[in-house]
């Protein structure tokens, strides 16, 4: 029984390493969509 409870472990242990260095390897463009607003005059001062 030991032996299937450390198996289990180590195998967690591989998957989360191994999530947490496909995360910091991977490369995610910023979001890139182009925004227009509309301002009006009042917002600034004279």
């Amino acid at each position: 029984m030991s032996s299937l409870v450390r198996v289990v472990v180590v195998l967690v242990v591989v998957i989360l390493v191994g999530g947490i260095v496909a995360l910091s390897m991977w490369d995610i463009p910023a979001p890139s969509s182009k925004i227009e607003k509309v301002i009006p005059d009042e917002r600034f001062q004279r």
